[in-house]
């Protein structure tokens, strides 16, 4: 059974040009109907749950939804499928839509993480990427956080964004150490195709740190938050003693997990199933009884090797070279040999890891990996 839940609620008060989730803008009639819908979906889907160890609602940005339908929602996870103890229970939130009443009522109902979409600590870094808050305002919001209950609270950051330097990004970092979250997320801004930020960037509006500064932020970060007690325990993550992330640990050990609402993916079996994105299209596909799936894939023993590998690698203790051995027959230590002699992978005894030096060209390395494997 399935012990992992994520839920996708795809509204946002207005949608950053970076940004190429599934999200639209919040209508409350449209909202409520949506909440009615993953409801429905889950009532389908029930069957492929067990007692939940780990919940994600995620955008999106959920608390844009009023707090009484979220804490139905909570409400109906609790009942329809079971969550343990000990489970952990996570919400996204942007700054300037939660209030500490709402933080409240929400840890009352279950929740037991927030993890804030923050970015920067400043302004005009935040005003170009199309955030709806600034750096006051998100001060505000975690102290809210903080005053509501909330101890495991976890943070976004995105470094690589035009106009910011090495200087800029050394404060954010020093902000978020003085807020001594229990968990840091640092992506390294990507401007995707049918964005608004590629646009400007394909252009020349816009232009992007060139790939030494962007390094030195990446490194800045590993450094500081390494003195300051966060273990590095995948590539953009970084957590307090007993704070990693379980819900997306299982997302990168390839655990299975139920995704329900327009977007979502679900990994069950040896399938991965993912709804259609089109929000009217899976409303209307829930309420006539249906299930709102767009694909359903099978997954080879060639995918299940490269995903485990992709995957794998973005932990900091790598891939379990006994599991490779033993249930694929893959010899990872001999495939890995002049990688490991160019310092760019490390192996003991167990398991074989990227080293500091791989990590900043982690997506060259796994692709040589597979090259290597002959897996293209």
């Amino acid at each position: 059974m399935v012990n992992s839940l994520y839920i996708h609620i795809p509204f946002c008060m207005k949608k950053c040009i970076y940004c190429d989730f599934l999200s639209v803008p919040y209508d409350k009639a449209v909202a409520m109907d949506y909440i009615n819908a993953v409801v429905k979906e889950l009532e389908f889907r029930r069957e492929s749950a067990g007692v939940l160890k780990t919940a994600y609602i995620g955008g999106g940005t959920p608390t844009t939804i009023p707090t009484l339908p979220l804490i139905r929602l909570l409400r109906t996870i609790r009942d329809m499928v079971g969550i343990t103890p000990d489970a952990e229970l996570t919400i996204e939130a942007n700054p300037g839509t939660v209030t500490g009443e709402m933080i409240s009522a929400l840890s009352e109902s279950g929740i037991n993480r927030l993890s804030m979409g923050i970015q920067s600590f400043n302004d005009n870094e935040l005003k170009l990427l199309g955030r709806i808050h600034d750096f006051s305002e998100a001060l505000k919001s975690i102290a809210a956080a903080r005053h509501a209950g909330i101890t495991n609270l976890s943070i976004d950051l995105i470094y690589g964004i035009p106009g910011q330097t090495l200087q800029s990004w050394t404060k954010t970092v020093s902000t978020a150490m003085k807020i001594s979250p229990e968990h840091i997320s640092a992506y390294e801004l990507t401007p995707e195709k049918n964005t608004p930020l590629h646009e400007l960037i394909s252009t020349g509006k816009l232009e992007k740190p060139d790939e030494e500064t962007i390094l030195g932020m990446y490194s800045h970060a590993m450094d500081r938050f390494g003195e300051a007690g966060y273990s590095h325990y995948e590539i953009s993550n970084f957590s307090k003693p007993g704070f990693q992330c379980r819900h997306n640990l299982n997302y990168w050990n390839r655990g299975q997990y139920l995704g329900i609402g327009a977007g979502a993916h679900s990994f069950i079996g040896d399938k991965r199933i993912r709804n259609t994105g089109d929000i009217l299209e899976y409303m209307a596909l829930v309420s006539q009884g249906n299930l709102p799936e767009e694909e359903v894939l099978e997954i080879s023993r060639v995918d299940a090797v490269k995903e485990s590998i992709f995957l794998g690698l973005r932990k900091k203790e790598g891939l379990d070279i006994r599991e490779f051995r033993e249930h694929l027959d893959i010899d990872l230590m001999k495939i890995s040999d002049r990688l490991i002699r160019e310092g760019l992978l490390i192996s003991d005894s167990t398991h074989l890891a990227l080293t500091q030096k791989g990590i900043v060209i982690s997506n060259t390395v796994i692709t040589e990996l597979f090259t290597l494997l002959g897996l293209g």
